[in-house]
């Protein structure tokens, strides 16, 4: 395999990475209300529940400041100006990247982490037994 396949390859994974992190922040949007609903014992977790606060505020606060993802970097950084990505690749870069102005980004992903501490307010994690 050539140098710039494995190159394409790995901003692939980064990209599926990527992918993985917006799953957990979404998700526990989802999972949260629910889990609370149905009597879910794994959503008070308290570390699950302050990652989930975490990962949201660290992007909210990326966009407020302007700084662009590190993941965005590192897959750029590895695909160099080549435009390549497997099916895969493309279909999640699809599913991720969006040309919207930058206002909308930040208000969302400020929303969004306003979301999640109210969740967690609402629906705190069990505390610590002892």
């Amino acid at each position: 395999m050539s140098e710039p396949q494995v190159s394409v390859l790995l901003a692939d994974a980064v990209v599926l990475l990527h992918l993985a992190y917006v799953a957990f922040v979404a998700s526990g949007y989802l999972a949260v209300p629910l889990g609370r609903a149905l009597g879910w014992r794994w959503i008070r977790n308290r570390a699950y529940r302050r990652l989930h606060v975490a990962a949201m505020a660290l992007v909210a606060l990326e966009a407020v400041v302007g700084l662009i993802c590190p993941l965005t970097l590192l897959e750029n950084a590895l695909r160099g100006r080549a435009e390549t990505a497997t099916f895969v690749g493309r279909l999640v870069r699809a599913a991720l990247y969006y040309d919207w102005p930058p206002w909308v980004f930040i208000a969302a992903y400020v929303l969004l982490t306003m979301l999640a501490l109210l969740m967690y307010r609402l629906v705190p994690p069990w505390k610590r037994a002892g």
